[in-house]
């Protein structure tokens, strides 16, 4: 008696699942590629809060200094430290879309593994069930092998 092979019915939720975890999962890299440019748009704009800080400070003890001099530093100090403000919002920003993203791929992860598990627990049936019907056919050969034994 031939087996037959194991199909599994829900195998395209599986495929589909299976894409979700893989889009989650560029989208997460995606994600931090953004958040480390952010990094790096921070780190910038820090770097130029500290430049324009010298730079006002030499301003302020260069001799012979107009208060336009002054006003301008203290301008470009203040425009400064407001890019280095909007570069830390930003990166929260990105920050929050990771954490989302993150949370995206565990759950498709976790529905993926769900189908998973379902479809070893049908194949382990299916074997199981095939494995009966081959002891059975055994069984009934040895019961006709043993009553030809007893009848002779």
């Amino acid at each position: 008696m031939e087996h037959p092979s194991f199909t599994f019915r829900l195998e395209r939720v599986r495929s589909l699942r299976e894409r979700a975890e893989d889009a989650a999962r560029e989208g997460l890299a995606r994600e931090l590629s953004h958040r480390i440019r952010g990094e790096s748009l921070l780190r910038d704009a820090t770097h130029a809060v500290s430049h324009a800080r010298d730079a006002g400070r030499d301003t302020v003890l260069t001799t012979g200094a107009s208060g336009a001099d002054l006003l301008a530093a203290q301008a470009w100090m203040e425009r400064a430290e407001q890019r280095r403000c909007e570069a830390v919002t930003d990166l929260g920003r990105r920050d929050a879309d990771v954490a989302r993203s993150r949370q995206a791929l565990t759950k498709a992860a976790r529905e993926r593994e769900a189908i998973e598990r379902l479809k070893r627990r049908r194949r382990a049936d299916h074997d199981a069930e095939g494995l009966r019907r081959a002891q059975a056919s055994l069984d009934e050969i040895a019961l006709t092998v043993h009553r030809r034994g007893s009848a002779a």
